[in-house]
């Protein structure tokens, strides 16, 4: 099994980059339906599919929460200690209790669905869309296992190729059927967008079977020594218990910001009922903030995503030896990533907020909900790597208690300013800002206290002197208008200004040589 494991085992940051890699992938190619559906469907069509979402993250949050995670982070340390059947064991057990509770959930939506459609949702037009996603809760809680099977043995590319393949299927069968059963309705067009992620999923899960079949046969050719008796002397119990008593925590955690996130989309469009706007405004009004600006925020955390889950099973590998100045350092990188990879997308979001807005989705009136939340992106490139640092030192309640006391605020928020005409969806947008800034500030408090880690101050006051110069270069370019048209001139102002930032990160140290090697197909031009 060592010979096996060593040829596919990635380090932290290469296993970071590959995720990476796939995750910028999957974020550009993810523009294309964003740009493409509110085109075909409208803001309205976007809001319908969009209101299914939240309930779906609910349902998946209870099958799969924290076993992926737990998966993970037990493989990883069964693989430090040679136990093939321990690995054997917890990967079963993980996909026996998720098969189990996906079946079960499955059958609640279905028998439900016209009751929480009614009665729960705030737009009953939803029905369809909800209907066609729920196989998604079976193939995306077997994927989940799969992937955190790949991520415990520190084997990131059937992750990253699993992502990729789903995006690429979701994306041109999400756009054919969309526009196949527009004629029938908004609702069907909706529905057929949400046929076309479903389509995604099941490609995604079958890449990672065949990962799995493969990586199987694989150990058996280099694994003579292991016997199928070997397996029999572990009882399955403890794995369930043991699997549970981290799972169970994680997934409150996520259960709550899944709540959280179905409550904000019932809360939002109640308030805005009762602020006096109509239902079919109040749709398209969530579906332009869900369905595009937030997508935009959150373009960076294709890293930060990466560096989070490459960071579980190395922290934990790190805490089961003891090494706590690995802990710090492995933190200190992912912090120090996030940071300076998500601060120049803040500055040009917050500047060019209204040719980004009309050139990505023909609606110019909606840059100014983009910069009001781009500001606090930065909260959110940071929160990723401190959750998973939690997580990883056996601090999930404590991840729990930050998320909860951020939703009960968000929640608060939004019922006293979305319902205010004169706030309105922008009531909502400050709410989220909130909780954004809170949860963060919460999770960064905790990993100081309890390892004592904290980000360097300087690191903040440089990359903050730099996005200052670098947003003066690129207003200063755009201003300009050299080129006749808008869109060749907002790229030119993106690459200069993002030129002369990667220049002030190296003169100001924030990123050395090491770093830039690591960069997947570029790496190679700094060594």
């Amino acid at each position: 099994m060592a010979k096996q494991n060593h040829s596919t085992k990635q380090t932290f940051i290469k296993g970071a980059m590959i995720l990476l890699a796939a995750g910028i992938i999957n974020r550009l190619l993810g523009f294309v339906p964003r740009i493409a559906l509110p085109r075909i469907i409208g803001a309205e069509g976007v809001g319908l599919y969009q209101l299914s979402y939240p309930f779906l993250t609910v349902m998946l949050t209870i099958i799969t929460g924290g076993i992926p995670l737990a998966v993970a982070k037990w493989i990883a340390e069964a693989e430090s200690q040679g136990d093939s059947a321990r690995v054997k064991y917890i990967f079963r057990t993980a996909m026996g209790l998720v098969a189990f509770l996906g079946i079960v959930m499955t059958g609640v939506m279905l028998l439900g669905a016209k009751w929480i459609t009614t009665h729960v949702l705030p737009d009953a037009r939803v029905y369809q869309t909800f209907l066609v996603m729920t196989p998604m809760l079976i193939i995306i809680g077997l994927s989940s296992v799969y992937r955190g099977y790949f991520q415990g043995k520190q084997n990131m590319i059937p992750t990253a190729v699993s992502q990729i393949v789903e995006t690429v299927l979701r994306i041109i069968a999400s756009l054919f059927f969309a526009y196949l059963f527009l004629p029938y309705g908004l609702e069907w067009a909706a529905a057929g967008a949400m046929l076309g992620a479903v389509i995604g999923e099941i490609g995604g899960l079958a890449v990672l079977l065949w990962k799995y079949y493969r990586d199987k046969v694989a150990s058996k050719h280099t694994n003579a020594q292991l016997q199928p008796a070997s397996s029999s002397s572990i009882p399955s119990k403890p794995v369930l218990r043991r699997l549970l008593s981290l799972s169970i925590p994680v997934t409150g955690s996520r259960l709550i910001g899944s709540f959280s996130y179905l409550l904000e989309s019932i809360l939002t469009a109640r308030s805005l009922a009762a602020a006096g706007i109509a239902t079919g405004i109040a749709t398209a009004q969530y579906g332009a903030l869900q369905g595009m600006i937030v997508p935009l925020l959150l373009l960076p955390t294709a890293l930060t995503y990466s560096l989070a889950v490459s960071l579980v099973p190395s922290l934990s590998e790190a805490a089961a030896r003891g090494d706590h100045s690995l802990i710090h350092k492995r933190l200190h990188q992912s912090m120090r990533l996030s940071l300076v990879s998500g601060a120049p997308f803040v500055v040009i979001m917050v500047l060019f907020a209204e040719p980004i807005c009309r050139m990505l989705y023909n609606h110019a009136d909606i840059a100014p909900m983009l910069q009001l939340i781009a500001p606090v992106g930065i909260f959110i490139y940071l929160q990723a790597p401190l959750q998973a640092a939690l997580q990883a030192l056996n601090k999930p309640g404590t991840a729990l208690i930050n998320t909860l006391i951020g939703a009960v605020v968000k929640l608060f928020l939004i019922a006293q300013l979305a319902s205010d005409p004169a706030y309105g969806i922008y009531g909502a947008l400050i709410a989220i800002n909130v909780n954004i800034v809170l949860v963060t500030v919460l999770h960064a408090i905790s990993v100081l206290r309890f390892i004592g880690f904290h980000m360097k101050l300087l690191d903040f006051v440089k990359v903050g002197a730099a996005m200052v110069m670098m947003g003066a270069a690129a207003q200063y370019t755009m201003n300009q208008q050299p080129l006749p048209a808008e869109w060749i001139n907002l790229l030119l102002a993106c690459a200069a200004s993002a030129i002369i930032y990667l220049i002030l990160m190296i003169l100001m140290k924030i990123i050395d040589r090491h770093d830039m090697i690591r960069i997947p197909l570029f790496g190679k031009w700094f060594k």
